[in-house]
C-alpha cells in the first residue's frame, strides 16, 4: 500500500509496484537517511538493527505471533499493527538518526483511515518505540563509548600492530579518506548486542605469526594481487572489488545486504508480521555482525596490507625473500582506517547470506543485481553481476576484499565463518513462533 516517499528511494531499483508495503517503506527511508548523512559502516549496522527491531516488536506485541526476549509487551487489542510498525520503527529511527521524519511520519498514517484501530496503533507504536529505546540506554553506542579505547583492547605490542593508513588514499568522484585518519570506533566491539551473549561469542582464532609461512603466502598473494598496479587480477575481479566497496557515500555494506534482502523476499508471499519479523532478523544480525566483527579486530589489532607492504615488511623477520618493502605499493580500493583482522565485509555478508537462506529454507537461489549506489564508482554504470546461491553472493562479496588489497586471505576466511555462525545461532534463538 505504501509508495516511496524520496524520489532516491532505493525500492524504486528493486520492488515491483504490487510489493510495495509498510516494512519496506521504512527500510527504504532508513537506506535513504545512511545515504544522505554518509553515516559510517558499524553505526548504519547499529541504526539498522535498532529501527527494524522496534517495528517489528511493536507489531508483533499486538499480533502476538512470536515469541521475543525483550518484554517489551502485549499491545492493545484492535490495534492496527502496520501503523503500530511504521510509528515505533520512526521513533527508533528518529533517535538513531537525530532525524525527527516528521513528513514521512505524516505521510505514513495519512495512509490509515482515521479510527480506532489507527488510533490505538499510534500509543502502542510509540510505547513500544519507547521502550525499545530505554532497553537500548547506555548499551556502550554512545560516541563517548565508541570513540575510544578506555583501555577495552589492548594494542599488539609486536610488528603485527595496526597503524593508520597513510595520505594517498582517494577517488574521484568515489570515497576518499583523511590523511593518517585514527581508528574507527574502537569501541563499537563492547556495544550490547541483539541476539549475540556478548560481542566476544565469535570471536575467532588468533592471527598468524608474522614470521610464520602462511603469512608470507598470505603477504605475497595480496601484494601481487591487490595493488593498483596488479599484474594478475583480471578484469572481473577488479570489478567485484570496486562492486562491493559500498564506500562511506552510499548505503554501506549492511545496507547493500538489506537492499538484496528486499529484492529477494518481495515474492515469497510473506505476511506483513512474518516480513517484519524476517528484516528485524537481518537489521539485528547486521548490528551484531558489526559488533562481532569490531571486537575481531581490535582485539587482534592487526595491521593492514597497505601498511605492511609500503613500510613494514622487514619488521615482520620473516625468512621467505617474498616479505619484502615496496615502497610505492597502493591498494585498488581505499584501504578504511581501522584494524584488518577481520573482515567486516565478509561478516556482514555471510550473516546476511545465511539468514536470508534459513527465511527461505534454502540457498540456491539465483539471482542477479546492480550496485544500490552507482555514483561511487562511474565504472560500474549498468554493470549486473550475477550469482547462483546466496553462499556464492557473499564469497564474492568477501573476496572483493582481497582483489581490492585491502585485507588479508585470512580476514576473509574467519569473517565468514563467524558470520554465519552468528546468523545461525540468531535465526534459532530468537523470535521462534508461538506453540
Amino acid at each position: 500500500m505504501a509508495s516511496p516517499t524520496h524520489r532516491s528511494s532505493y525500492t524504486s531499483q528493486i520492488l515491483k509496484p504490487q510489493n510495495r508495503n509498510t516494512v519496506f517503506l521504512w527500510v527504504d527511508t532508513a537506506l535513504q537517511q545512511v545515504r544522505d548523512q554518509r553515516v559510517l559502516t558499524p553505526r548504519a549496522a547499529y541504526n539498522y538493527g535498532l529501527a527494524t527491531a522496534a517495528g517489528f516488536l511493536a507489531a508483533n506485541g499486538i499480533v502476538q505471533a512470536y515469541d521475543e526476549p525483550f518484554d517489551i509487551g502485549a499491545g492493545p487489542r484492535g490495534a492496527d499493527p502496520e501503523v503500530a510498525y511504521g510509528v515505533a520503527f520512526a521513533a527508533a529511527a528518529a533517535e538513531a538518526f537525530q532525524q525527527p521524519f516528521l513528513f514521512e511520519r505524516l505521510a505514513f498514517l495519512n495512509r490509515f483511515p482515521n479510527g480506532e484501530a489507527k488510533s490505538l496503533g499510534v500509543e502502542w507504536g510509540r510505547t513500544a518505540g519507547r521502550r525499545v529505546l530505554d532497553m537500548r540506554t547506555d548499551d556502550g553506542s554512545e560516541p563517548s563509548e565508541v570513540n575510544y579505547y578506555l583501555g577495552r583492547y589492548d594494542r599488539r605490542a609486536d610488528s603485527l600492530r595496526w597503524s593508520p593508513t597513510g595520505p594517498f588514499y582517494g577517488a574521484s568522484p568515489g570515497p576518499a579518506f583523511a590523511s593518517f585518519d585514527r581508528c574507527l570506533f574502537p569501541g563499537h566491539g563492547k556495544i550490547k548486542p541483539w541476539t549475540m551473549k556478548s560481542g566476544s561469542q565469535f570471536r575467532v582464532a588468533g592471527f598468524y605469526d608474522s614470521r610464520s609461512p602462511e603469512f608470507a603466502e598470505e603477504f605475497d598473494t595480496i601484494r601481487r594481487l591487490g595493488g593498483m598496479e596488479s599484474g594478475i587480477r583480471t578484469a572481473d575481479q577488479s570489478e567485484i572489488a570496486l562492486f562491493w566497496e559500498d564506500g562511506p557515500w552510499g548505503i554501506t555494506p549492511p545496507g547493500h545486504m538489506i537492499y538484496i534482502a528486499m529484492q529477494l523476499l518481495q515474492d515469497r508471499d510473506l505476511s506483513f508480521i512474518e516480513l517484519a519479523r524476517a528484516f528485524a532478523l537481518i537489521g539485528m544480525t547486521q548490528c551484531d555482525a558489526s559488533i562481532c566483527a569490531w571486537d575481531n579486530k581490535y582485539h587482534y589489532d592487526v595491521v593492514r596490507p597497505e601498511s605492511a607492504i609500503r613500510v613494514r615488511a622487514s619488521a615482520f623477520r620473516n625468512p621467505d625473500r617474498r616479505v619484502v618493502v615496496e615502497p610505492g605499493w597502493q591498494s585498488y580500493i581505499p584501504t578504511p582506517e581501522f584494524p584488518a583482522y577481520t573482515s567486516g565485509h565478509s561478516t556482514f555478508g555471510a550473516a546476511a547470506a545465511e539468514m536470508i537462506a534459513l527465511l527461505l529454507g534454502r540457498d540456491d537461489v539465483a539471482f542477479s543485481g546492480r550496485s544500490p549506489d552507482e555514483v561511487l564508482w562511474p565504472q560500474l554504470q549498468g554493470v549486473t553481476r550475477s550469482w547462483t546461491s546466496l553462499s556464492h553472493m557473499a564469497d564474492e562479496n568477501g573476496l572483493s576484499r582481497l582483489y581490492g588489497g585491502v585485507h588479508w586471505a585470512t580476514d576473509n576466511e574467519q569473517g565468514l565463518k563467524s558470520g554465519r555462525a552468528l546468523a545461525r545461532h540468531a535465526f534459532h534463538s530468537t523470535f521462534p513462533a508461538k506453540a
